[in-house]
């Protein structure tokens, strides 16, 4: 049977995936995934406690964690169609465009 540590250590593992995809990447497709994985990390090392502290708590945030990814997923990408859409790149150089305005 598979330990308590080897559970965390995997989901500190995704988390940390996510977190340098995040900081370190500048496409916005590979920073929402990046995201993801941060959120399914959680999600087991929330699922992992609750396994080990016979608590079903847990389970019911990550079920709710899922609930909200699903629905963040929907809009985020909406959100990147409609800045294809504009700027022709996915480059998140134009989050600091979006915030100086339009200089024409």
């Amino acid at each position: 049977m598979i330990s308590l540590t080897s559970y965390a250590f995997v989901s500190m593992i995704l988390f940390s995936i996510g977190v340098i995809g995040v900081i370190a990447r500048r496409n916005i497709f590979v920073i929402y995934m990046s995201i993801e994985l941060m959120l399914n990390g959680i999600s087991l090392f929330l699922i992992t406690f609750a396994r080990y502290h016979f608590n079903m708590d847990p389970q019911i945030i990550t079920v709710m964690v899922i609930s909200i990814a699903a629905a963040e997923a929907a809009i985020f990408l909406s959100v990147i169609i409609l800045l294809f859409r504009t700027k022709k790149s996915l480059d998140t150089d134009i989050f600091t465009t979006l915030t100086q305005g339009e200089k024409s």
